[in-house]
């Protein structure tokens, strides 16, 4: 049902002309930065499959899918400066992946903006990550600078895969699922090293 789903909005987008298609990919790089379900990578390497094809110009379609990027970090990074610890209230927001953001804080504060620069590339834990900022008290303007500089390196990765691959553009979302699983295992092996390291120092 939902391949169906999706196969019948893929449909949809192929016939758009190109600023609609530049309003979807806008919109699903941001939503899915708000609601992580939503599958904006695929729409993204699908709409760069279509450049190639002729029917949207693989540059503009980079800048939309950034800046679509950016305002749903931001977005995320706002509700979190807004709520502050109240995220984390156990009779509050109960929907909320309340212990994967409370270890996302104590990556925020330890690995700083070297985190929101990789958080494109940690699929599953972006919007974690945008809320941690957020109730970090991170200034906004770096937070911008390097979430922008790591939505444009992933949406490059993205729509240029779809361009380059053709009609094999799927194998894209494929090549960055493993790329994601393999960078959230370095972050974490990461993590475990700087801890057993502060370990043996004191």
């Amino acid at each position: 049902m939902m391949a169906q789903s999706l196969s019948d909005i893929l449909d949809w987008i192929a016939v758009l002309s190109p600023v609609w298609i530049y309003a979807v990919v806008l919109s699903v790089s941001w939503l899915e930065n708000v609601v992580p379900p939503v599958p904006g990578d695929l729409l993204v390497v699908f709409a760069g499959y279509l450049a190639g094809l002729g029917k949207a110009d693989p540059v503009i379609l980079v800048a939309v899918a950034t800046v679509g990027g950016t305002l749903g970090f931001m977005t995320m990074f706002a509700a979190g400066r807004r709520l502050g610890n109240a995220v984390l209230a156990p009779d509050r927001f109960r929907w909320l992946p309340k212990e994967r953001i409370a270890r996302a804080r104590v990556h925020v504060s330890r690995w700083g903006y070297t985190l929101i620069a990789a958080n494109r590339f940690l699929s599953g834990l972006r919007s974690v990550i945008s809320l941690s900022v957020g109730m970090s008290d991170k200034p906004v303007w770096p937070t911008v600078f390097w979430s922008s500089l790591s939505s444009l390196v992933w949406c490059l990765l993205l729509v240029y895969g779809g361009v380059y691959l053709g009609a094999n553009w799927e194998q894209v979302t494929g090549w960055l699922q493993v790329w994601g699983w393999a960078m959230t295992g370095v972050l974490i092996l990461v993590v475990l090293l700087r801890y057993l390291w502060m370990r043996r120092l004191h």
